[in-house]
């Protein structure tokens, strides 16, 4: 993304040819980044021949996902939704993982008429439930059980998923207890370890540590496992470039790991892939002063884009087009939500703003459009993907007569 004549673009369209033919809010994708991301990703990890499972709570959009598929990603499901989505999206079933702690009884009977990869399993309880849905139908059914390593992942409370006081996943008595039950069940194959300690995670310390805690587990059980699924939570660069996941120490951590094993690592990365190549362009409506700063009302909303209001994440905010002036009172970028936390950013000497102005919210290709709602009745923003030089809308925008 750079400034071409003053004016934001990327992949050579500029962001304000965009909002006046297309309007605002858009969510905008870059095909080249992304799958420069693929790549990039498919590259740091060639050496140990993972299976790489996209995180579809992450961007749920049929089209982004079948591009995605189209570089050999399976993907990692948490509800039926998601794996009717996977599969409209050309993803084979063989490819597909389906995690969460509350799978219903349709959704595992569902997983299992189309045959997918494996269901990974949260707790006896569900099991149980796995175990008897493929005794009514006379199948085996591969499963994973997630482990709760009690890892930090060094990462915001609100999406750390590895320790003991988290809901996911199972402490080290209870998994060798399922062990043994499945050892006693004709209907299922526990052929899968699988563990999970956060997102946004931006150190490869904690994976370490996650791997030592597995290996451990390991050790202690005769029961052989084809899989081991070490989940997602590779983070990207929001606001400081230089800081990002060493993918290189992560892979040899988990070289040294595999040592001595014939197990094939699962992984299920979702921000990793598409969190940088999405952007949200927006209008300013209005501009209100008060004593000490600025509001920019613009016409996005928490609504479009939650992260902020959700958890504080602070996304990198640019003009559309560049003026060099800079304002004398710091911008406050607001919704026009009735909720205080709508708003997205705090910025000290950002470029002056005037009613009509564009401005483009980075980063937001990973739980942008996935996580919006229609809070206030307001309409889903229009998406479009930039590939090839072309622009090509792949979900159209919302209209109040989808609604009322």
């Amino acid at each position: 993304m750079k400034y071409i004549n003053k004016k934001l673009s990327i992949d050579k369209v500029n962001f304000l040819k965009i909002a006046k033919k297309y309007g605002t809010p858009t969510y905008c994708y870059s095909y080249s980044r992304l799958k420069e991301n693929i790549l990039n990703f498919k590259k740091n990890f060639k050496s140990i021949s993972p299976l790489i499972c996209f995180a579809v709570k992450s961007n749920t959009n049929v089209n982004l996902i079948n591009e995605i598929s189209k570089f050999g990603f399976g993907a990692d499901v948490v509800s039926v939704g998601e794996m009717m989505m996977a599969l409209k999206a050309g993803i084979s079933p063989k490819k597909i993982v389906f995690s969460g702690v509350g799978k219903t009884s349709n959704e595992i009977s569902y997983a299992i008429d189309k045959k997918i990869l494996l269901i990974n399993a949260e707790s006896k309880s569900e099991v149980v439930e796995i175990n008897r849905v493929a005794r009514q139908k006379n199948k085996i059914v591969k499963i994973g059980l997630r482990l709760n390593p009690n890892t930090d992942a060094k990462t915001l409370s609100q999406i750390s998923t590895g320790k003991k006081e988290n809901k996911f996943g199972v402490n080290e008595k209870t998994f060798y207890e399922i062990i043994d039950y499945c050892k006693n069940s004709q209907n299922i194959n526990l052929n899968c370890l699988s563990v999970h300690i956060g997102s946004q995670i931006l150190d490869h310390k904690p994976y370490e540590k996650m791997l030592k805690v597995v290996d451990n587990i390991l050790k202690k059980t005769s029961h052989e496992f084809e899989y081991i699924d070490l989940g997602g939570g590779m983070g990207i660069s929001y606001t400081d470039k230089n800081k990002k996941l060493n993918y290189k120490k992560y892979n040899l951590a988990i070289k040294k790991f595999l040592k001595n094993k014939k197990c094939k690592i699962i992984f299920e990365p979702g921000r990793s892939i598409i969190g940088n190549s999405g952007t949200l362009i927006t209008k300013v409506i209005y501009i209100k002063d008060s004593e000490s700063k600025k509001f920019i009302i613009l016409d996005a909303a928490m609504n479009d884009l939650m992260r902020p209001a959700l958890y504080g994440a602070i996304h990198k905010t640019l003009p559309v087009i560049k003026s060099g002036k800079v304002s004398k009172k710091t911008y406050e970028f607001v919704g026009p939500i009735c909720e205080s936390t709508d708003k997205f950013v705090t910025i000290k000497n950002f470029q002056e703003l005037q009613e009509k102005d564009y401005v483009a919210i980075c980063d937001v290709g990973a739980y942008g459009m996935s996580l919006s709602s229609n809070y206030n009745l307001r309409t889903k923003p229009l998406e479009i993907l930039i590939k090839n030089n072309k622009i090509k809308i792949i979900r159209k925008r919302q209209k109040h007569k989808d609604l009322i």
